[in-house]
């Protein structure tokens, strides 16, 4: 079982999640999602995904489970291969524009999110890089 260098699971799922299974909720998580999370660390610094746990209200922006109003029923963030992520050292844009541009530095990044504010990047089973709009 894969879990990130860079974050705690507390960053990755929803509180009530964190709280009912600790550790064993990396059992949720896609583990090609996890590793482009650390390589995306390791390239453009740090991340913001869930901040509940430092004092934050995002607790939906990675793994969202079935009774999780927000987003589509079928969102990759259900199957947890999504996370959206916010940059805190570097523009998002140049992040995004990266990615499209260096398809095989993130092999495992299958669709991207444009006209957002944060990286909506997900695993999901499609021909590479598909792009979409909110």
């Amino acid at each position: 079982m894969y879990s990130c260098k860079y974050f705690k699971i507390e960053e990755l799922v929803p509180k009530n999640i964190a709280r009912k299974y600790g550790e064993r909720a990396w059992q949720f998580l896609d583990e090609r999602a996890l590793i482009t999370l650390d390589i995306l660390r390791e390239k453009f610094g740090k991340i913001k995904i869930n901040d509940y746990l430092f004092g934050g209200s995002n607790q939906y922006r990675g793994f969202r489970p079935p009774n999780c109003t927000i987003g589509a029923d079928l969102s990759q963030h259900r199957f947890g291969r999504a996370f959206d992520c916010i940059f805190l050292e570097v523009d998002v844009e140049v992040v995004r524009t990266f990615i499209l541009e260096n398809p095989d530095e993130f092999s495992f990044i299958n669709a991207l999110e444009l006209d957002v504010s944060w990286l909506h990047f997900d695993t999901r089973n499609c021909k590479r890089t598909m792009t979409f709009k909110p």
